[in-house]
């Protein structure tokens, strides 16, 4: 595994017999790990946020099958490969490490431990190579004024981050100006998680409402926008969360360039089109809460 001193965010480790993560819904007050050590309690952590972000997932699923042969709760499995279902990462990281139960628990664990340790390494290299299509993309060495949707970063991968990755290669270059923040509805993982990582790494951004991010785009404001992905299907369709759709609209019309940095561990061949991609809806009081009528109710996609 990664180095524990390594001072980046690690979300999701294994650490004494349970699954430590961090508790992405206390953030950007607290930071705070939970050790969990039931799969039940597991599926609750990835229903809740707790734990989220297609890599992340990817990683809690193979851990979770080390958990699920460590409790004698084999039986909890397929719940757990179906707690989030657009996100398929968590399906492949759940069947990577089933595929290796007849060996025994050490067997699945390492095999856990390797995956963390592959998605770390594939997220810095994707985070080079993107940036360097983008500058190339753009012909510039000027520092850029980029765009981001949801939460990328260490905290949804298994450390370093895939779309704020690229930031943070472009950042170490000095080339970085701004970065917009789109506050991400209904739980706001751009205005608690990106921001809050963005500022714990010293890169400027601003904050700004979803329904800015068009204006922001076609007022040439913005040089490139750069998002995570939760699956990609086979003909290249992408699936992220809800919003991504209109900022990939606005860049296709302000003729700026749209990236989706990704992890091959996203790209699912069974899946020939986007039309194939079961969206998950989340409950309706995300979005009402206490303001809407009662009477109101609520259509709340999580991905588009």
């Amino acid at each position: 595994m990664f180095d524990d001193n390594d001072d980046d965010i690690r979300p999701v480790t294994w650490h004494d017999g349970a699954i430590r993560i961090i508790d992405q819904t206390a953030l950007p007050g607290r930071l705070t790990y939970l050790d969990l050590n039931k799969v039940d309690a597991l599926i609750a952590a990835i229903q809740r946020l707790a734990v989220r972000g297609a890599p992340a997932l990817g990683v809690a699923g193979a851990y979770g099958v080390a958990l699920a042969l460590q409790n004698g709760e084999r039986d909890r499995i397929a719940d757990l490969r179906a707690a989030r279902p657009t996100a398929v990462n968590l399906m492949a990281g759940v069947d990577r490490a089933s595929a290796r139960i007849d060996e025994g628990f050490e067997a699945v664990l390492a095999e856990a431990h390797a995956m963390l340790d592959q998605e770390v390494t594939a997220n810095r290299t994707l985070s080079a190579y993107g940036a360097d299509w983008l500058l190339g993309r753009l012909n510039t060495r000027r520092p850029l004024r980029l765009l981001t949707h949801c939460n990328a970063g260490a905290l949804a991968t298994a450390g370093w981050g895939t779309a704020l990755g690229v930031v943070r290669d472009l950042h170490d270059r000095g080339l970085v100006e701004v970065v917009y923040v789109d506050e991400t509805r209904p739980l706001l993982q751009g205005t608690r998680l990106t921001a809050w990582e963005l500022d714990r790494l010293g890169i400027p951004h601003l904050v700004q409402a979803d329904g800015a991010a068009a204006g922001t785009i076609v007022s040439g404001l913005v040089d490139a926008a750069i998002v995570g992905a939760d699956r990609v299907a086979a003909n290249g369709d992408t699936a992220n969360k809800i919003g991504t759709l209109g900022v990939a609209l606005a860049c296709a019309h302000a003729e700026a360039p749209f990236l989706v940095a990704a992890p091959t561990s996203t790209v699912d061949l069974a899946t020939p089109s986007g039309a194939q991609i079961q969206v998950e809806q989340r409950a309706e009081a995300e979005i009402l809460g206490h303001s809407a009528p009662a009477a109101s109710r609520a259509h709340n996609p999580a991905f588009d």
